[in-house]
């Protein structure tokens, strides 16, 4: 049975408004735009970290451009709890190793498999070496993300680490319509493409397809 992962998000909200506790929760998010309906949904009721770790963004001027918007919108959203953030370390070749033989994969595929697995395995250390309640991604915002896919990596790092893993898809609810306003009210870049030198070739075939 296909499982909803909205729904199992609100059920454990529905326990944290009962037990009126407020859980710490390590993000990763892969961009600011991406993180804006997380945070401005989730830091009702958690003490959020954003960790940014993202080795698949290839060009190092692209990686530092997304993480002074992911800065700049923590310092701006106006939310109940504070907002931490927190940076991993910048390195494409971890990326490369695990893309080799699959670089003609398309966008979702096992290529893509692979890397929500490293980041999230990365967010899930982190999480329960510095003792956070709980993590989970920015990542089931995204429509061209496989929600399922994430939650099914997220459930087995959750039984690898012995850290709880946040189910979620929040693209539901309109997550990813409210998170194109969010991006607009705060000014934020926003990418065509997800990160990879292969997620930014597939998107100039399509603006050059649409171009034609």
């Amino acid at each position: 049975m296909k499982i909803n992962y909205q729904i199992e998000l609100e059920k454990v909200i529905e326990q944290l408004k009962k037990e009126k506790t407020t859980p710490t929760l390590l993000i990763h998010s892969c961009c600011a735009p991406c993180s804006s309906y997380v945070l401005e949904y989730l830091s009702e009721y958690f003490e959020i970290t954003i960790f940014y770790f993202n080795p698949n963004i290839t060009e190092w001027e692209e990686y530092q451009k997304r993480v002074v918007e992911q800065k700049r919108l923590i310092q701006e959203l106006k939310t109940k709890n504070a907002i931490h953030f927190l940076e991993g370390i910048y390195q494409p070749k971890v990326f490369f190793e695990i893309a080799n033989g699959l670089e003609e994969e398309p966008e979702g595929g096992a290529r893509c498999i692979k890397c929500y697995y490293q980041r999230l395995e990365e967010t899930a250390k982190l999480a329960k070496e510095k003792n956070f309640d709980y993590f989970t991604t920015t990542l089931t915002v995204s429509p061209y993300k496989k929600s399922e896919k994430l939650n099914k990596i997220g459930a087995y790092l959750e039984e690898q680490y012995q850290i709880s893993y946040l189910h979620s898809d929040f693209k539901k609810k309109n997550g990813y319509k409210r998170s194109i306003e969010l991006s607009k009210i705060y000014g934020l870049y926003r990418q065509d493409y997800c990160g990879c030198i292969y997620s930014k070739k597939e998107a100039e075939l399509r603006n050059n397809k649409i171009e034609l």
